[in-house]
């Protein structure tokens, strides 16, 4: 038995032709930006993981340079799947934040936890732009109907939710009680 209200859905995950060059361009433009960024990093990571004091937040951040290139490379299997040119379009935004993060450091005394703290602020700032940006791009990808690009996507999208996790533990294990200790 077949039931019809009568109305239609109010809200699709699919494009109008009209919307979907756009769309697509939007898209296309994200993707750039976020390779730039990603690039970006990893020339960036290397100071964070050399100002840090603590051990452990050196290793987290040194983990997260190694699946940033990762992320790279991945960027790269999308640009190649959507039959484009792997170009980088400059992020003013992740430029700003490593821009920020350089100024904790330059700001901050060196061998320190307060230092540490800094570091791991500044570097939950460029997780949370990866996240809303790879976020964004898995739900473009969705509706454009790239699905093997959001799967991509997702997955480093879910690495940068962990790697984020991590430096809230690393902050909370002891690196935060120490820095509000120092003299």
């Amino acid at each position: 038995m077949k039931t019809e209200t009568g109305s239609e859905p109010k809200f699709t995950t699919k494009t109008t032709a009209a919307a979907e060059p756009a769309l697509n361009e939007l898209f296309l433009d994200a993707l750039r930006d976020i390779y730039w960024a990603e690039n970006h990093l990893v020339k960036s990571l290397p100071k964070m993981i050399g100002s840090a004091h603590s051990e452990k937040l050196a290793t987290t951040i040194q983990n997260h340079l190694s699946e940033t290139k990762e992320h790279v490379s991945r960027l790269e299997v999308v640009f190649d799947m959507l039959g484009v040119a792997a170009i980088a379009k400059k992020c003013d935004a992740m430029e700003g934040l490593t821009k920020e993060a350089e100024g904790i450091i330059e700001s901050t005394d060196e061998g320190t936890s307060t230092r540490d703290v800094g570091i791991i602020l500044a570097s939950q700032k460029v997780e949370h732009y990866e996240i809303a940006t790879y976020g964004g791009l898995v739900q473009l990808a969705t509706t454009l109907g790239f699905s093997d690009a959001a799967e991509i996507l997702g997955q480093t999208l879910a690495e940068e939710k962990t790697a984020d996790q991590l430096l809230t533990q690393v902050a909370e294990s002891d690196i935060n009680y120490q820095a509000s200790t120092e003299a």
